[in-house]
């Protein structure tokens, strides 16, 4: 977390938690929902204006976190900002690298994970990675570079499907999280 944050959040310890404002979609893009949205439809139908600002992206990525119900959020200074979210917490990125024999691995915002602890699909082929940083969907465009390292046995796939309805309670981490 940034120190700027840290000081906001020390002096102003009581500001309201905000929920419904910034969503992360299935490709590890962030989306702004002013109340216009939002009163439009549910995410991600509705997904309102995508963050481009590469400051901006680089902001929430050092400030994102979750609390202790599994619910992500950005801390925005003083405020938290919790993420609605299309599908998982963590959208990972993979290059396969030929010359090492396996893939590299990172977050939708920037971070390397430690490590993987598993590898599931969904009943649509989709990839899900489990490390220790959290549960992630892999990118769509990166399936052939993670079909390589599954293929080296770099991560432990399972045999048994994860169905995407289970994801959250299995892997403690909150889709939409809610006022309360």
């Amino acid at each position: 977390m940034d120190d700027i944050v840290k000081a906001a959040m020390a002096k102003w310890p009581d500001v309201p938690h905000c929920h419904g404002w910034l969503a992360l979609d299935g490709r590890g893009d962030w989306y702004m929902r002013d109340e216009r949205v939002q009163a439009a439809g549910a995410f991600p139908q509705v997904k309102g204006s995508r963050v481009t600002h590469e400051k901006l992206l680089g902001f929430i990525g050092r400030n994102y976190l979750a609390d202790a119900q599994g619910a992500w959020y950005f801390q925005n200074g003083p405020q938290r900002v919790y993420v609605t979210l299309e599908a998982t917490p963590w959208i990972w990125r993979v290059r396969w690298d030929a010359a090492a024999g396996r893939a590299e691995l990172h977050g939708h915002t920037g971070v390397a994970p430690a490590a993987v602890h598993g590898a599931g699909l969904d009943e649509d082929g989709l990839l899900y990675l489990a490390t220790d940083r959290g549960l992630g969907r892999v990118h769509p465009q990166d399936l052939l570079d993670a079909s390589q390292a599954l293929e080296a046995g770099q991560w432990p796939l399972d045999a048994q499907p994860w169905p995407a309805q289970d994801l959250p309670a299995r892997f403690g981490f909150v889709r939409e999280p809610r006022r309360g």
